[in-house]
């Protein structure tokens, strides 16, 4: 069976929102490349778009901890753990 998360429209408007962002930065960064801008401006930007992305997953990762981990254990499905261990060892990458 698919696990499905439910989220509140305050939430989703708020990952949404940062999603555009995010897409908004590689759009720039598409532009910048078809424009043949130098290559260290580039690099920050692409740097800026990967802290972007690592601070939504952190954020992902603190609301699926909080939510829907700690309700699976306090059901009993300790095979979530080793769930939570695969995306630790993902985020290690």
């Amino acid at each position: 069976m698919k696990k499905l998360t439910i989220r509140s429209d305050q939430e989703k408007k708020k990952i949404l929102n940062r999603l555009n962002r995010i897409e908004g930065q590689v759009r720039g960064v598409k532009r910048m490349i078809t424009e043949d801008q130098y290559c260290n401006d580039i690099l920050i930007q692409l740097a800026a778009i990967d802290k972007s992305v690592q601070s939504l997953s952190i954020e992902m990762l603190e609301s699926h901890l909080y939510r829907c981990i700690s309700n699976d254990m306090k059901d009993g499905n300790i095979e979530t753990i080793d769930e939570v261990i695969q995306l630790f060892r993902r985020f290690q990458k």
